[in-house]
């Protein structure tokens, strides 16, 4: 392996947690309230709403069920609107942020939903509010599940970030590919796999640790 190759795996690591970080911070800031919000409106939650529940939900599922790489090339347009290009680590950040907001939303949902209906009752009867509920009873008591699902997503965000590369999206995706298949220097993509393979366990291995810590306290 060349000087240069080693280099360039060396750029693409970071690149790679450019794109999964920037993608997943910006994710959460959609995606959290999003989730947030399909909880409280679903039936019999604080604020039930059947009309609202109903369209945020199918916008999810519809995002959600749309295979990676078919968004990427479906949201080219929108991503040379918002950063005036089209590849690029940058680029690649917009459709990473859109795919992983419907699976943070879901995967918030669902913790939420974990939470013990007996603090949701002990919360009403002292007179807070729906807001105030979420915010300080529902939210805290969901955090250790909240940590675990976000070490998943963040993982999510870095298989998809590898998916990146077909459109020329940088990172280790980018370098497997163009050189350990398009120019069959194996010992490229089998490096590139065995890094993005340690990345994804040390993720998982932190938001377990960070759980499990939460879960004492």
């Amino acid at each position: 392996m060349s000087d240069y190759i080693k280099d360039a795996i060396i750029a693409g690591v970071f690149e790679t947690f450019e794109m999964t970080v920037f993608a997943s911070l910006f994710s959460y800031i959609v995606g959290l309230p999003l989730g947030v919000l399909l909880y409280a409106t679903s039936k019999g939650r604080l604020l039930e709403n059947k009309v609202i529940n109903g369209i945020f939900g199918i916008v999810v599922n519809i995002t959600r069920s749309l295979p990676f790489l078919i968004l990427l090339v479906l949201l080219i347009p929108f991503t040379r609107m918002v950063v005036g290009k089209s590849i690029g680590t940058e680029a690649s950040i917009v459709p990473l942020t859109i795919g992983a907001i419907p699976i943070v939303a879901r995967m918030v949902e669902a913790s939420l939903n974990e939470v013990h209906p007996g603090i949701i009752e002990a919360a009403t009867s002292m007179g807070a509010s729906p807001l105030y509920t979420i915010i300080h009873f529902i939210i805290p008591e969901a955090t250790p599940s909240l940590l675990q699902g976000g070490a998943i997503n963040v993982a999510t965000v870095l298989g998809y970030s590898a998916m990146a590369g077909v459109i020329g999206g940088g990172g280790l995706g980018a370098i497997a590919l163009q050189y350990g298949y398009y120019r069959y220097q194996k010992e490229v993509l089998w490096t590139t796999v065995a890094l993005l393979v340690i990345m994804v366990m040390l993720i998982q291995e932190i938001g377990i640790r960070m759980s499990k810590k939460t879960r004492k306290t």
